[in-house]
């Protein structure tokens, strides 16, 4: 028998329980790797490369000999180290992946390569150290851009990597999508650059690693995403050590969006200076450092084409992608344009689909998952895509949509890439954002902007993604003495609330107040196993593993209870921290129970397990509303409305934090964010906030928000994964709604990621300078 369930009317499931890890970290009081300073610490800076592509001779003899300096690692210190690996190869055609050494030796391949590692007793004297290292350069011809990198005669950044292609494959059926377009009414074509990103998390990265030599064992405290899968990887591939040899910790993490889910070399150089030190070493990254030392994101270049019947039906869809994977394969970094693919059909019903994708190197910072990794750049294609077909037929961009939409009736979908989506009503979330938005007055507020000499522009994207499919998440949950909870599990928050939202599992449950559960995550001694936190998976698969241990261990109870009051386990019920015979006021609290005589330990925990086979599919619309001065080039968003399926809702205030966050994030893609490589030496152009700008409040608009939910079908709590899906609406709808302006007004049909002020006003000066206006 289930342990009753209360209402949810206070602490559970459903519920807008305020976050319960927020009043530690506004007061100051969070704890996050930089305030980790044990006594006597070390400090480590790197020494990274100024060149894209160079040869180099290094000499650190008279660095060595500086004050306070303790070692200098170069390559010549950890040639007994592997290189990081790549965890992603292709299943019918493996490619060879190049070396990526912890610190290069000889050659180096982009703008901050790591050549050397400085530890000294103070950061003052490392800095003085990291000046007086002799380097000797020889720059190389460098290739930028993925495009360029396929050109005959580009600079190779691998010279067993013809063409600087790292693999050519293609997905889908190539000869039923051709004969799509071979009977097509017509064509609509787009060719889209999405650009690169620089990650910017709030908090740096950041490593403290103490070395124990009575038991040759690391203890590595880093912000991360993950501390097991680091804590293998670095142990199995790099140190070459029993997994047992590190305990890694993960206190609080200041954001992520993926690219915190990966070894980085300075977490192998810490160990290495930790033992032959014998002493503890701290590394901490500046703004700068993380420009050109952590994974970036996105980088497709894009052709995509539709085939469409009279009506405006889609027949087919054929997709060139070129995806730019850097210098090295970071851990992930061939997979995201890969599996991103899988999703291009997007929310339509497309019967012929073929994608060829080339992942190629460049003399770049290596490239991985950046919040919705590959999912958002798919998205991006098709949207901008459907609306292109809009134009070619002169239907409207809803019609369009409706016209090609997966009906409710063909769910479950199997898409031509074989994703198989189990949910959804997508002609309705679609119908009620245009309601919110008020798309039938929008020409009423377009002539009254234009009076004002602006120009207005609406745009629609409707997406799905897939997510929740990492793997097994095992979550345990124990009774305390005191009668309180502590879940214990693998994942990892950093800044997701995961602190309130598994409590509120477990208050669903067992009906205790928020304040009575305490969450442990991040400690590899403590949590037997763990995957971390990617991929929007932490509440479809670990929320379903704490929910499963939380009603185990209410049986457990149960049955401890029976023994104590003398009754029938069938005849209890568990509410208020308390087991009580149903109907009556003979109870045992939690506490009593926890410290009952003669009571199993093992009786007081329980540990399930949870994997998605199948996947969850949010999906939902935005819509964006734009205003366009053409004096300026400046865009502002006047409407922004969003209407999600996420299946079931746990907490509405965490899930419209989620979707605000990643709304603002694709909103600062479109608009301004944009890593920018010299194409003649391979210089990060924008490698600080002085020419990298970010989004403010101000660049956004005020968000409504709505869902029309629809619960997953495969996940045993009916929950779609939240945690990406604002990053993967927002870039089409807002470069829709740019277009949308700009094809009213001027004609203009294309515009790339970012519509910066400069370049709309260009495209606007270009379109008079060819018509002569």
């Amino acid at each position: 028998m289930a342990p009753t369930k209360l209402a949810p009317t206070k602490f559970g499931v459903g519920q807008s329980v305020l976050r319960k890890e927020d009043d530690p970290l506004i007061r100051g009081k969070g704890r996050y790797t930089d305030d980790v300073a044990p006594a006597s610490s070390a400090y480590a800076l790197v020494l990274r490369s100024p060149h894209a592509h160079a040869t180099f001779r290094l000499d650190a003899n008279a660095a060595r000999g500086l004050p306070g300096v303790l070692t200098i690692l170069t390559a010549d210190d950890v040639t007994d180290l592997g290189g990081l690996p790549c965890l992603f190869n292709l299943p019918d055609k493996p490619f060879k992946a190049p070396d990526y050494p912890i610190l290069a030796r000889a050659e180096v391949r982009h703008v901050g390569d790591a050549i050397a590692f400085v530890v000294a007793d103070t950061l003052a004297h490392a800095r003085d150290a990291l000046e007086a290292i002799a380097v000797e350069w020889t720059p190389l011809p460098a290739v930028i851009g993925a495009a360029r990198a396929v050109e005959p005669g580009a600079p190779e950044v691998w010279p067993d990597h013809a063409g600087n292609v790292l693999f050519d494959a293609g997905i889908g059926d190539k000869a039923a999508t051709d004969e799509a377009f071979a009977k097509a009414h017509a064509v609509a074509e787009i060719r889209i650059v999405n650009p690169r990103i620089v990650t910017n998390y709030m908090e740096t990265r950041a490593a403290v690693c103490e070395y124990d030599a009575k038991r040759d064992h690391f203890t590595l405290t880093v912000g991360s995403q993950g501390s097991h899968r680091l804590r293998d990887i670095l142990c199995q591939t790099v140190l070459k050590i029993p997994v047992e040899k590190m305990r890694v910790i993960c206190p609080d993490v200041g954001g992520g969006f993926g690219t915190k889910l990966f070894p980085y070399r300075e977490y192998a150089l810490l160990a290495v200076a930790a033992k032959k030190l014998r002493k503890t070493v701290k590394w901490t990254a500046d703004r700068g450092d993380h420009f050109v030392g952590d994974s970036q994101g996105r980088d497709n270049v894009t052709t995509a084409r539709m085939a469409l019947a009279e009506d405006g039906k889609f027949l087919g869809m054929d997709v060139d992608l070129i995806g730019d994977v850097g210098a090295y394969l970071s851990t992930f970094g061939p997979y995201i344009p890969y599996g991103g693919a899988g999703m291009l059909p997007g929310l339509y019903d497309i019967q012929a689909f073929h994608c060829r994708i080339r992942t190629v190197f460049t003399h770049t910072v290596p490239v991985d998952a950046y919040r919705g990794a590959g999912r958002p750049e798919a998205a991006y294609v098709v949207e901008r895509l459907v609306d292109a077909c809009a134009r070619k037929l002169s239907m409207s961009p809803d019609a369009i949509r409706r016209k090609n939409f997966i009906p409710p009736r063909k769910l479950p979908y199997k898409t031509a890439t074989g994703k198989v989506y189990d949910s959804g009503d997508f002609a309705t979330h679609l119908k009620r954002a245009m309601e919110i938005g008020d798309w039938k007055d929008f020409a009423k507020r377009a002539k009254a902007a234009k009076k004002q000499g602006l120009v207005r522009g609406i745009g629609l994207a409707s997406y799905v993604e897939v997510c929740g499919t990492m793997g097994e998440e095992t979550a345990k949950v124990v009774l305390d003495p005191d009668g309180d909870i502590t879940v214990l599990i693998g994942t990892q928050s950093s800044g997701q609330g995961h602190q309130t939202a598994y409590a509120q599992i477990v208050a669903e449950q067992f009906g205790v107040p928020q304040e009575r559960v305490r969450v442990v995550q991040g400690d590899t001694d403590r949590i037997a196993t763990g995957l971390g936190t990617g991929g929007s998976a932490s509440i479809p698969s670990g929320g379903v593993s704490v929910q499963r241990a939380t009603h185990q261990l209410g049986e457990q109870l149960r049955d401890i209870a029976a023994d104590a009051l003398e009754t029938s386990a069938a005849d209890l019920e568990i509410s208020d921290g308390t087991i009580r015979i149903a109907g009556t006021d003979r109870s045992i609290s939690f506490a009593d129970l926890a410290k009952r005589p003669g009571v199993d330990p093992a009786k007081l925990n329980a540990s399930a397990t949870f994997a998605s086979a199948d996947g969850t599919y949010p999906n939902g619309t935005h819509l964006v509303e734009i205003e366009l001065d053409p004096a300026t080039g400046k865009i502002k968003i006047v409407n922004y409305v969003i209407v999600d399926d996420f299946g079931v809702t746990l907490n509405p205030l965490l899930l419209a934090g989620q979707v605000h966050g990643g709304t603002i994030q694709g909103i600062g893609q479109a608009l301004m964010e944009q890593a920018v490589y010299n194409a003649e030496d391979g210089q990060l152009v924008t490698g600080s906030f002085m020419d990298y700008a970010l989004p403010r409040a101000a660049d956004g608009a005020p968000i409504i928000f709505e869902t029309h939910n629809v619960p997953c079908a495969t996940n045993p709590l009916g929950v779609k994964g939240a945690g990406e899906a604002g990053a993967i609406g927002s870039c089409p709808a807002v470069m829709n709604a740019i277009i949308d302006a700009l094809w009213r007004e001027y004609r203009i049909d294309h515009i790339d990621m970012p519509a910066t002020p400069e370049r709309v006003w260009m495209a606007i000066r270009e379109h008079e300078r060819r018509h002569r206006l």
